[in-house]
């Protein structure tokens, strides 16, 4: 379940707060819930809105389920909560003060009381589920057959043992884990293993007991049905064939649930066409809209038009039909002749204008309207851009290209305000074409002269107006709305509203579009209607305003919307003595939603006994493109009212109409819309696909014929023929008929009589699963989970994000500034489970923002489409997120069971043979024999290599060690490093004790010290062992390493230095490590000069020359032994492979302490003579371009680093090129750059690093890699001057192939072209060594796999090692890792096994000896993939995904703990950017890899422990999580 981690840090702080919440202690049995009152500016108003009014409370519920939610309520709260308080980093989300933060609750939709019918709804589900705390456990056990592997429960869970002695488990904790093992909970809550005190055992044990898992009661006896249900419904997966073959496609991957039998289905007839009443005749009807203008202009100037109303909600002006008759001339003669000259005027009759007026001057827009139409040029309504960036402005920006517009139209004072450039022009609003701005306040109009008429036509099929529309993906486009259309649907209107002249109307709407210009700009001038416009603003500042205007002058008509009457009746008590009587139609303009029945039911209640009505409440239904669709006519005094339909949620999920009779808590009330528009036809058609006709019980998409609707969609044929030419068609796929119909929008029916019923919106439509959800329902229900304390009613989105398959529901509230974490979280789990009982949909993911924090649409609803792109950009920054994957992703593929191995290794082999497949092997070119004895001496011994030079080229410069500023701080002759050498040696006879083979722990920083004391222990006869020193500013988390290493090599001495040596004995280490017991520590700064009485001559090859100690990332401490014969022969093999020789200098910039880097720094160079420039990587921190500018300096032809030098480089130096160009710097001497590493290549950094300096003169084919493995230190090097050698070129470069990804995982290799989707570059590792046989085995048979086959990489070689020293942590590795027989084929060689996966390719190039040359491609290493779902992952795939989720994330790591996935993301940004990730992340590794992330842990840069070689330890990273020592920002665990 998902809670945020408590940090140790926070831990005591919130103990008391945390324990609380387990403890029932609600002293009120009947807590009143506090009511959502309507939050305004003023701090009286906003400390109403919190008052307590469980009084009003009642009396507002018109639903019968009043006191059942109650008592759920009361229940919720007798509950212990099931789910432990989350924290976090309590830095990372300062909430704003609360004065700042809480404006009035702004919202266009109508959240209001609509939600109380829902609370009924939820009394049963939360007393179902919450008085058994299990519910969500039983959901976990039972999911976790679908949802997570089914490989055992520790597979990967349990900690490596550490060598530092760790607390004991508590005993909470071990109860916890028991019950986990037992039940096999897999994603539900993790044992919280933090806890290493023991006076918090307490809080654990509580933990482990509300988690529900009551004893004695078998965990699965309460599985919820439902997920029985899913679980029967899902399919069988298809097992492939054979474990070695296989296909792979989208329907392999997903899950799909067979339809279920019990599924509703329709079983009416086939819907019949609706028919409105005929448009009746009216005689004196005028001609056009602009001619009933005129009339009225001339015949009744004095009559009121319009009054608009200032911020304090008292009339500002009123408009007579003379004045706006007058000003809309002169406006349409100043546009026609004043603008531009006589011989080009800047407009043309149907040019499109755009109108950029406030809401609070409908004057103004009115006058300009008029006069567009007047002029005979099309207006083009829009919002107001308040900023460059204004939320929509982009998508303005298309419907203004759209529509071709290039003028906008304005009032002096709004264009005052729109944001200016420093130079005072206004701004070029982003994505708008360019605008020439005109302002119409009447003292810049002209009057027309005498002789000028406007010229008013016959209403025609041209456009009259465009009015635009956002779409569900947020595109804005304009409706075109022809003359005859304006003129007829005015017609309508009056007719079904039945105006008459001169009544008085109120409009609280927006009268730039829709209803607010439909009835209060155009309808009402047809019929001479005094419009009283209430704006946005007043209502803000005064809820009740409309309610007073409408008292004051007695007006007949009032058009509004949900929020509307919420506010008022919210705001209803300062007045006593208003009077709606005088209302005959009150037209709730979004009465189709849903919940709007409550909200006129609560109106109604209220202000019934002010003399409201009941039967004038008019619902009606709207679309941009088909305008009214339906509106109920007032009803006759004390007829019946209509009836209701209450629907079934289940039902109508599957488009189906059934009447819900036995459970109240999924039943969606609705109201009718009343009948349909007069003159228009109507029909139900399916909502995708083909318009096929719905049958009578089926829920579908409501289509209209009516000469009164849009007529397209301004500049875009392409939509508008699939919105606006739509021809049904019968069940047979047979059209009805001719004519033409236009989609609506909007999701209904048609009931008894006629009457339509609309259930949601196309665009608020979520499809799930394959069933419908109405984003508007679930609103519903989350706001009626308890009265709204945490949230804003008004700020809530739903939309639907397609992740894996399917459509995922995700909301997001603004969060208000005084509720708790613990309100949060608490309301955020009632929403998940009340949705899940009421709507059967699982929630993927809830978010709370904070406060104002949501782009807004111009009238203060919530952006959906700007909210869903923050969202899946990362740029919403929550304060409080809850995933959901694990229960609401159910189209998982069922986990891989692994198949019995009924083929054999033999018949797999003659499988592959048959079908023509080669044996996957490959070999390093010849050794070749050495023929002088002279050179088998020197060869023999390195001990003897060293002397032999020291004799015959004293003075030649072998090592040369550069400090951080690039001077050669100490270099070292033959000569001389011999001679430091017999100083150890006397040294270590003298003082040490010791006896022939003992080992010796060499502790130095890289140098040439080290090299020195090497070849001292070799010429005393004893082992050395190197051992990077502990860092003196971390001794803690260093020196237990050093220590550990020391203890199991059984080392009898240290050298080490005198800076060193005074640490190991300081009081700092005192405290991590026992410092009395060291063996004896001699430092080898100031030796006397003695030479030793002999030099040690191993009596045979075979002898042990050192040991070679490394700490894998997995966590585990290996030592390998290498004997003489294997450190000659490697010696050999690599200077055969790079042409290493006395003349030849290379740079080393690697850490000297195990694998190829040691061999590489200490005893390449002995053996071969060449020059080794020794860089030591830590010098780099100070100095970055240190080893790229000695490659430069000292013309360096080959050089060997490690990943995280070329990382360091990479991200360091990329944007520093330029300057180091005019610096001088040239790397055009490089011919290689070799990558050591023990690792799948990093083709990514390696491309980056060739291409940030290409510019350096790097050549793009210098860059390659190496390969070696703990049982054989160097097996690839790529070299390409002398290995490969294709026709007429210097050498290949190494070569890439693409794999599948998902192949990967089921252990196969599948090839596939690049860029295919899911696929992963793989780079060949290196030019296999001279004299080292590969071969790529099948680890369960340990039979050889055919070429392109994904194995274990096994070696044969004479510089392999001779077997482990000691493994430390898992004693099962042995020593049959060296000396391994392939269980048929070749019995009798000896192989190696390296412990890595990987596969050779035979590829088109040809090698030296002119065979095509065998790519060998490492894949990853064994030890670290992750088995989960059955299929094995390599968590470098993961963390690749994983980083590019977002630009945030600046490194990443995943490792698994009780089968949970957990990521690991390092936060680049602020942390308010933290909980962006978790969403992110989460989808990612769905998306690719096919699992859910269990946990998601947010940390700050450079948290993931990274080893020297670059490579991430993550065993180390899991044992410091669960340690609790990460001090994470953030962390999440997904339900």
């Amino acid at each position: 379940v998902c809670v945020r981690d408590i940090t140790q840090k926070g831990y005591e702080k919130k103990r008391a707060k945390l324990l609380a919440s387990y403890i029932p202690y609600f002293a009120d049995p009947s807590p009143s819930p506090e009511a959502p009152g309507p939050s305004t500016s003023s701090a009286s108003r906003h400390h109403r809105a919190h008052r307590s009014g469980g009084a009003r409370d009642d009396r507002y519920r018109s639903d019968i389920h009043t006191e059942a939610v109650q008592a759920a309520l009361a229940k919720h709260k007798e509950e212990k909560m099931a789910l432990p308080m989350p924290t976090k980093r309590r830095s990372a989300f300062v909430q704003s003060p609360i004065e700042t933060c809480t404006p009035p609750d702004t919202s266009s939709a109508s959240e209001d009381e609509g939600s109380l019918r829902r609370k009924a709804a939820l009394s049963a589900v939360l007393a179902q589920s919450l008085q058994s705390p299990d519910y969500w456990i039983n959901r976990s056990v039972q999911s976790s057959s679908t949802s997570s592997s089914a490989s055992s429960t520790l597979s990967h869970g349990e900690p490596k043992t550490q060598p530092q002695p760790q607390p004991q488990p508590q005993p909470a904790v071990s109860l916890l884990a028991d019950v986990l093992a037992h039940t096999r909970i897999e994603n539900s809550v993790p044992p919280d293993v933090t806890s290493s005190t023991p006076q918090e055992t307490g809080s654990r044990v509580d933990l482990g007991c509300c988690l529900g898992v009551c004893p004695g009661v078998p965990v699965n006896s309460r599985v919820s049905t439902k997920i029985q249900q899913l679980l029967n419904t899902l399919k069988r997966p298809k097992r492939p064939p054979l474990s070695e073959f296989f296909l792979d496609d989208s329907e392999e991957i997903v899950e799909v649930p067979q339809p279920d039998p019990n599924t509703p289905k329709p079983e009416g007839r086939q819907i019949i066409p609706v028919k409105g009443e005929p448009l009746g005749v009216v005689s004196n009807w005028p001609p056009a809209l602009q001619a009933a203008l005129a009339r009225w202009g001339a015949t009744q100037a004095k009559s009121p038009a319009l009054t608009a109303l200032d911020v304090t909600g008292k009339p500002l002006y009123t408009l007579t039909y003379g004045k706006l008759w007058s000003r809309s001339l002169k406006l349409a003669y100043t546009l026609l002749n004043k603008l531009g000259t006589k011989t080009e005027p800047v407009l043309q009759p149907g040019d499109r204008v755009a109108l950029v007026y406030p809401n609070s001057d409908p004057g103004m827009f009115w006058v300009a309207f008029y006069g567009c139409l007047l002029a005979e040029v099309i207006p083009v309504p829009i919002e107001v851009p308040l900023s460059r960036q204004d939320a929509g402005s982009l998508q303005i920006g298309f419907l203004l290209g759209s529509c071709g517009v290039s003028l906008a139209l304005t009032s002096e004072l709004c264009l005052k305000g729109l944001p200016k450039t420093p130079s005072g022009e206004i701004i070029q609003f982003k994505g708008w074409p360019r605008m020439k701005w005109v302002v119409t306040d009447t003292k810049y109009l002209t009057k027309p002269s005498k002789d000028w008429q406007p010229h008013i036509p016959t209403a025609n099929t041209d456009t009259a107006y465009i009015e635009y529309k956002a779409s569900k993906e947020g595109t804005v486009m304009g409706v075109a709305v022809s003359k005859t259309s304006m003129l007829t649907h005015c017609q309508a209107l009056t007719q079904a509203c039945n105006y008459c002249e001169g009544e008085t109307l109120v409009n609280v709407l927006d009268c730039k579009k829709d209803m607010g210009m439909w009835h209060g700009v155009l309808t009402s001038v047809m019929n001479r209607i005094h419009t009283i416009t209430v704006p946005y603003a007043v209502m803000k500042a005064c809820p009740m305003s409309w309610v007073q205007r409408v008292h004051i002058h007695k007006a007949r008509v009032a058009l509004v919307k949900c929020r509307d009457l919420h506010w008022a009746m919210m705001a209803h008590k300062d007045q006593r003595d208003t009077n709606l009587s005088s209302i005959r139609m009150l037209i709730v303009a979004d009465g189709a939603n849903p919940w709007s029945v409550s909200s006129c039911d609560a109106f109604l209640n209220v202000f019934q006994s002010h003399g409201l009505k009941p039967e004038v409440i008019c619902p009606c239904a709207t679309s941009p493109e088909a305008l009214t669709v339906a509106i109920r006519r007032p009803g006759a005094r004390g007829a019946p009212l209509p009836a209701r339909a209450i629907l079934s949620m289940g039902g109508l999920s599957h488009g189906v109409i059934r009447v819900n009779t036995e459970d109240k808590n999924s039943a969606l009330t609705v109201q009718d819309v009343g009948h349909i528009m007069p003159g228009a036809l109507m029909c139900i058609v399916k909502p995708d696909g083909p318009p096929q006709l719905c049958k009578t019980d089926e829920i579908g998409e409501i289509v209209i014929n009516s000469r009164a609707g849009g007529t397209m969609y301004y500049g875009l044929s392409g939509v508008t023929k699939n919105t606006f030419e739509v021809i049904p068609v019968n069940q047979a796929g047979a059209p009805i008929g001719e004519i033409p119909f236009s989609r609506t929008g909007l999701l209904g029916f048609v009931g008894p009589g006629s009457l339509v019923f609309v259930v949601g919106k196309i665009e608020g439509l979520l499809m799930v699963s394959g069933r419908r959800h109405n984003a508007d329902d679930l609103v519903a229900t989350a706001l009626a989970v308890e009265p709204v304390k945490t949230v804003y009613r008004g700020r809530i989105a739903v939309f639907s994000v397609t992740v894996f398959y399917d459509e995922r529901i995700v909301i997001v509230a603004e969060q208000r500034p005084d509720a708790s974490e613990e309100d949060s979280f608490q309301w955020m789990s009632r929403v998940l489970q009340a949705i899940d009982s009421i709507h059967q949909v699982g929630l993927y993911c809830l978010a709370l923002v904070p406060a104002n924090t949501l782009p807004k649409t111009p009238l203060g609803g919530i952006h959906i489409c700007e909210t869903k792109q923050n969202f899946l950009e990362g740029n919403l920054h929550p304060c409080n997120i809850l995933l959901c994957p694990h229960t609401c992703v159910t189209n998982m593929p069922k986990p891989r069971q692994k198949q019995p191995v009924d083929v054999g290794p033999a018949s797999m082999l003659v499988g592959n043979l048959v079908a023509g497949k080669r044996i996957a092997q490959a070999t390093g070119r010849e050794l070749g024999v050495v023929e002088d004895q002279d050179l088998i001496r020197k060869h023999q011994f390195l001990s003897e290599a060293l002397q032999w030079r020291a004799q015959t080229d004293p003075d030649h410069v072998l090592y040369v060690l550069l400090n951080a500023k690039g001077v050669a701080v100490c270099t070292a002759t033959c000569a001389q490093l011999h001679k430091r050498a017999e100083k150890i040696t006397a040294t270590l006879m003298e003082r040490g004790g010791l006896n022939t083979g003992d080992n010796v722990v060499l502790l130095y920083p890289p140098g040439i010290d080290l090299i020195a004391a090497f070849y001292g222990c070799l010429y005393a006869g004893v082992i050395p062992v190197t051992v990077r020193p502990p860092h003196p500013q971390n001794l803690a988390a260093t020196l237990p390493t050093v220590r550990m290493i020391i203890d199991v090599s059984k080392a009898a001495c240290i050298l080490t230095t005198q800076p060193l040596m005074r640490i190991l004995r300081s009081r700092e280490a005192a405290a991590s490590v026992n410092i009395k017991t060291w063996p004896t520590i001699i430092d080898t700064d100031d030796l006397p000069r003695k030479r030793p009485p002999h030099i040690y001559k191993p009596p045979t090859a075979e002898m042990l020359a050192y040991l070679d100690f490394s700490v894998s990332t997995t966590g585990m401490l290996t030592g390998v032994k290498m004997s003489h014969a294997a450190v000659s022969t490697l010696c050999r093999s690599i200077k055969l492979q790079c042409e290493l020789y006395s003349s030849r200098q290379i740079a080393i910039c690697l850490d000297p302490y195990c694998g190829l880097g040691f061999v590489l720094w200490c005893l390449s160079s002995v053996y071969s003579g060449h020059q080794s420039i020794l860089i030591p990587p830590l010098e780099l921190e100070s100095s970055l371009p240190l080893w790229l500018s000695t490659l430069s300096q000292y013309k360096i032809r080959d050089t060997f680093c490690s990943y995280s030098v070329m990382e360091l480089c990479t991200k360091g130096l990329g944007t520093q090129t330029e300057m180091l160009k005019a610096r001088g710097l040239n790397l055009s001497c490089v011919r290689s750059c070799v990558v050591i590493a023990e690792e799948r290549p990093r083709l990514a950094l390696t491309q980056s690093f060739s291409k940030l300096f290409k510019d350096l003169g790097l050549s793009p084919r210098a860059v390659s890699t190496a390969f070696g493995s703990r049982v054989n230190l160097a097996i690839c090097l790529q070299y390409f001057f002398s290995s490969l050698k294709p026709q007429g070129t210097a050498g290949p470069d190494p070569s890439t192939v693409y794999v599948d990804m998902k192949s990967l995982r089921h252990d196969r290799v599948r090839l596939v072209e690049r860029g295919a989707p899911q696929s992963i570059p793989l780079m060949e590792s290196g030019t296999i060594l001279p004299g080292v046989r590969v071969i790529i085995v099948n680890p369960e048979t340990r039979g050889p796999l055919g070429d392109s086959h994904l194995g274990e990489i096994w070696v044969n070689s004479p510089h392999s090692a001779s077997g482990y020293y000691t493994i430390y942590g898992e004693e099962s590795l042995q020593a049959d890792h060296f000396n391994t027989r392939l269980s048929f084929g070749e019995p009798h060689t000896l192989w190696a096994r390296t412990g890595y996966l990987g596969f050779i390719k035979r590829t088109e190039l040809l090698d030296a000896s002119g065979d095509r040359h065998d790519a060998l491609f490492v894949v990853g290493s064994l030890d670290e993939t992750l088995e989960l779902r059955g299929l094995r992952y390599h968590p470098i795939d993961i963390e690749t995904s994983v980083s590019r989720a977002h630009r945030c994330i600046a490194e990443s790591a995943v490792f698994t703990w009780t089968n949970l996935l957990v990521v690991v993301a390092e936060l680049s940004g602020s942390e308010q950017e933290a909980l962006d990730l978790v969403p992110l992340v989460t989808n990612v590794v769905l998306e690719e890899h096919h699992l859910i992330v269990g946990v998601v842990v947010i940390v700050d840069p450079g948290v993931i422990p990274i080893n020297s070689r670059g490579e991430k330890q993550r065993m180390h990273l899991r044992d410091s999580f669960l340690a609790d020592q990460l001090d994470p920002i953030y962390v999440a665990y997904n339900m």
